[in-house]
């Protein structure tokens, strides 16, 4: 079983603010489960880059690689993809796109896919469905959109 999303919003901010966000050192303030973000190796072109993050949850953590498979960076359109395995049961990729419409207002599209890979990851899928995964995602957006304003200020 598979989750897929594929969402939109066009944030009233600079492109460049927003894409600061998902630097390392900014990264946490979009995705505050990530308590660790360190650069295992860094290729020129970013794609094939590697990471460790460690993802907390409650009280457990969760260590894992990410992998920097598409980047693009560009004045007029920033684009990455990375993708995972989480807890040995899950294969996920996601992918952020911002498209620049004027000096202030970007289109942020984010999109990925959930995949279970073993018997527990595919039951747990089934179990939570698409309806949890589209509550992380708009979550997700929101936050990016209201950390890019506060940095307007």
């Amino acid at each position: 079983m598979m989750v897929t999303w594929h969402e939109e919003m066009v944030i009233k901010a600079n492109i460049e603010v927003i894409w600061n966000l998902f630097e390392p050192e900014n990264l946490q303030r979009v995705m505050p489960q990530v308590v660790e973000h360190k650069v295992i190796e860094m290729k020129d072109g970013i794609v094939g880059s590697t990471y460790q993050q460690k993802y907390q949850e409650g009280k457990r953590v969760e260590t894992y690689i990410v992998e920097d498979l598409a980047h693009e960076d560009m004045p007029e359109r920033k684009h990455n993809t990375s993708g995972f395995v989480l807890a040995k049961a899950f294969k996920i990729e996601t992918s952020i796109t911002l498209e620049k419409m004027d000096e202030n207002s970007t289109r942020f599209i984010y999109y990925g896919s959930n995949q279970g890979i073993n018997f527990l990851g595919k039951t747990l899928m089934k179990l939570g469905g698409s309806k949890n995964n589209d509550k992380v995602v708009e979550g997700f957006m929101k936050r990016v959109e209201s950390e890019a304003l506060k940095d307007l200020k």
